[in-house]
């Protein structure tokens, strides 16, 4: 399962979601929790269909997502998102 986090560098929320998404992490620690910038990857962001950051999508260890928040998620959506991933 992973959680992904795009963000960008003028992105004021992108460091409260990632204060979430890593506290995620702390109590789900086989989670894999990674970051990509927006500018940086431009194609990747886009076949991702990025348009806004931050941006999070849960994702099971098969690809299918099952979350998505655009915007600052709470602890327990990112939680709940992450428990429908280890379901699948």
């Amino acid at each position: 399962m992973r959680v992904e986090l795009w963000s960008s560098s003028f992105c004021g929320a992108c460091a409260s979601t990632r204060a979430v998404l890593e506290r995620a992490h702390e109590l789900v620690p086989d989670a894999a929790l990674t970051e990509s910038n927006v500018a940086l990857s431009p194609a990747a962001a886009e076949s991702d269909g990025i348009t806004a950051t931050p941006t999070v999508i849960v994702t099971t260890d098969n690809g299918r997502e099952v979350f998505r928040a655009v915007g600052v998620p709470t602890l327990p959506q990112v939680l709940g998102a992450v428990a429908l991933a280890l379901l699948d």
